[in-house]
């Protein structure tokens, strides 16, 4: 099996410590944003958590302007959800196009079932009609939810998920540091049990979205 389980709190400690998406990090390379993909390991992509979480209670709005419940429109939906940022040069735009190309390896039927939710950590920048805007170039059925930043913020927070306010770096480039896992929420029981780093590949997600659909761990 291609997973470990973690506790909640573990993650939530362990998401303390951040890194800016897309920053420059001198070699090229560097620590993700959250150091609990690195304890998964490279070769286990899903993390069950063994005390799952709530689906958070975040009203937002979504790329059409209309409010979006996200416990209402995802209740008993798989449904996976990431928090970043449209500005993001490296890290959000590989995990959300990941995403978007296993998914389209699905059946048809599958792909209907599946709920993708991308919500912004920078809602200053990303409005509606912006987050409609990229997120048409990497799957136009992924919902993108923006709205104020201390409810994004809040809501993240109950998943271990930690974002700062966006910022300006040393050269002047606003900046978003936010954790970089993707939280997968049952369809039986509408809570978040498993969890994927930033180095989760394309063959990860195709391999495990039919159990995910399912409710089941890969």
């Amino acid at each position: 099996m291609r997973n470990k389980t973690l506790t909640a709190a573990a993650l939530l400690a362990a998401t303390l410590t951040l890194t800016a998406c897309g920053t420059d990090r001198g070699d090229g390379g560097g620590d993700p944003v959250t150091v609990v993909s690195e304890e998964a390991g490279p070769k286990k992509a899903a993390t069950v958590l063994d005390k799952p979480f709530e689906k958070p209670d975040l009203v937002l709005t979504d790329t059409n302007g209309k409010p979006y419940d996200f416990r209402e429109e995802t209740a008993g939906k798989p449904t996976l959800i990431y928090f970043g940022y449209t500005h993001c040069p490296d890290v959000c735009p590989l995990t959300m196009n990941n995403i978007a190309v296993a998914k389209k390896q699905l059946p048809k039927e599958q792909q209907d079932k599946l709920r993708i939710v991308f919500v912004t950590t920078d809602p200053e920048r990303d409005t509606p009609k912006e987050l409609g805007k990229w997120l048409k170039g990497i799957d136009p059925q992924v919902t993108g939810l923006t709205g104020d930043f201390d409810t994004i913020q809040a809501g993240a927070r109950t998943l271990g998920i930690s974002i700062e306010p966006p910022r300006k770096d040393d050269k002047g480039k606003i900046v978003s540091d936010h954790g970089t896992q993707v939280v997968a929420f049952s369809p039986k029981t509408d809570a978040g049990y498993l969890f994927y780093g930033d180095d989760a590949t394309v063959q990860d997600y195709a391999k495990d979205l039919p159990k995910i659909i399912k409710g089941e761990n890969p």
